[in-house]
């Protein structure tokens, strides 16, 4: 590997979140992160063509400053933890790994919930071993499973947490009813939806989560497509700033909210490195608001 210590590290310019701030065991990362869904075969199944490339990504994102990686037991499935653990252990000191469970797989591209409590302890625990870790620094429920008391759901995770198994927990693709009833069982740290330039309709969970201290994770966080042409607002700022489209989406992300985590994932040296730098490109106000007043199609 790279001499880390000589290696620029672009990431510490997106500025650290706290999770759990104000409690026992809170942990704070640099908020442009990596996420790891994609280092696996098409359809997020299977092992990825070039597993190699897929463990020099993981081994550069760290050396650029990423300390929080984001995955899950579905990625794969367990593909992507298993990578994690091949690329990264024994982890740097200071590196977070937030894993999820709750989305059982049926083949490419099939996702279906279960969040019955035996089969979310069942899965924290093969998680334990995936990872190599005596404690998951982040456990989240990957969906909340319509077909099971939701309370029963967030106890499991409660329990997890009282046994040590868990430092922090976090809910995904949740509205703020959701939130609020999952916290009335086990302190939440994170909230993990589906958020970027062009579909805002998680807009009022980013505010709650905001006037709660609670740390948003943006999946798909860049979506720039047709609006990268050198007509468009993006395209505009693209060229004001000399960026990629992608930094630019990045970028506005992380100007948006200060809760705001980004996890934009690659299996591409190349493409985590431009990731990476994203952190470091400062928008103008005038950038902002030109980036703002972009089509929501959600």
């Amino acid at each position: 590997m790279t001499d880390t210590a000589r290696t620029p590290k672009p990431v510490r310019s997106s500025g650290t979140f706290t999770l759990g701030a104000g409690s026992t065991g809170a942990t704070t990362v640099h908020r442009l992160g990596y996420g790891a869904m994609q280092i696996t075969g098409p359809g997020i199944w299977d092992e990825p063509a070039d597993r190699a490339a897929c463990i020099a990504v993981l081994r550069r994102a760290v050396e650029l400053g990423v300390d929080f990686i984001d995955t899950a037991d579905s990625y794969g499935p367990e593909v992507s933890e298993r990578l994690i653990f091949e690329a990264l252990h024994p982890y740097p000191e200071g590196l977070v790994i937030a894993t999820k469970a709750g989305l059982t797989r049926q083949g490419p591209g099939q996702w279906l919930p279960v969040g019955r409590p035996e089969y979310l302890r069942q899965q924290c625990e093969l998680s334990l071993r995936r990872l190599g870790v005596e404690r998951i620094d982040l456990f989240q429920l990957h969906r909340i499973d319509p077909k099971v008391p939701a309370d029963e759901q967030f106890g499991l995770l409660a329990d997890l947490v009282s046994e040590g198994k868990v430092a922090h927990v976090g809910l995904s693709q949740v509205s703020v009813d959701e939130i609020e009833a999952g916290r009335r069982v086990v302190p939440v740290v994170s909230v993990q939806n589906l958020f970027n330039l062009t579909n805002r309709s998680s807009a009022d969970v980013l505010a709650h989560c905001e006037a709660e201290g609670i740390g948003f994770i943006p999946w798909f966080p860049v979506a720039s497509g047709a609006l990268t042409g050198p007509d468009t607002a993006m395209g505009s700022v693209v060229s004001e700033t000399g960026a990629t489209p992608t930094q630019v989406a990045l970028a506005w992300l992380l100007h948006r909210s200060p809760v705001m985590l980004p996890i934009p994932g690659t299996k591409s040296v190349d493409h985590v490195e431009e990731n990476c730098e994203a952190a470091t490109l400062q928008l103008t106000d005038a950038q902002m608001a030109v980036l703002n007043e972009i089509h929501d199609a959600s």
